[in-house]
């Protein structure tokens, strides 16, 4: 069983940064694939970073691409998300998950994950 909390998220202006973080309990953190989504009102949930249980192979939406970089800190049981040049259409409930599968390439599809947190809103104005 893993549990996870996010934190980080807030207010900030168009083209403004944010670093999330998400805290993992249990010591089999570095196992985990771990990955960032978002759901927006009356959106569906997305698909938005993930890196592998390796640290090697990450991913992300081409809606973020270039602005959103994902890391790991096995050390630290933490994921997080570093979020730059933020657009007002970024603004979500952001949940970390964790897929327990050691897949070699990380799923980007969030019925694959095992484990979610209870997400941490972001707010970007314009």
């Amino acid at each position: 069983q893993v549990q996870l909390v996010e934190s980080g998220g807030g207010l900030v202006q168009a083209g403004g940064s944010l670093r999330l973080s998400c805290a993992a309990s249990g010591r089999t953190f570095s196992r985990y694939a771990m990955g960032w989504f978002r759901q927006a009102p009356g959106k569906e949930r997305e698909f938005v970073a993930v890196i592998g249980w390796t640290a090697v192979i990450t991913s992300y939406a081409d809606s973020v691409k270039g602005r959103f970089t994902i890391s790991r800190d096995n050390a630290k049981n933490t994921v997080y998300l570093q979020m730059n040049y933020l657009k007002p259409e970024d603004t979500a409930v952001y949940y970390c998950a964790a897929d327990d599968s050691r897949t070699v390439v990380p799923a980007t599809a969030g019925y694959k994950y095992d484990y979610w947190g209870q997400g941490t809103q972001v707010t970007v104005s314009s």
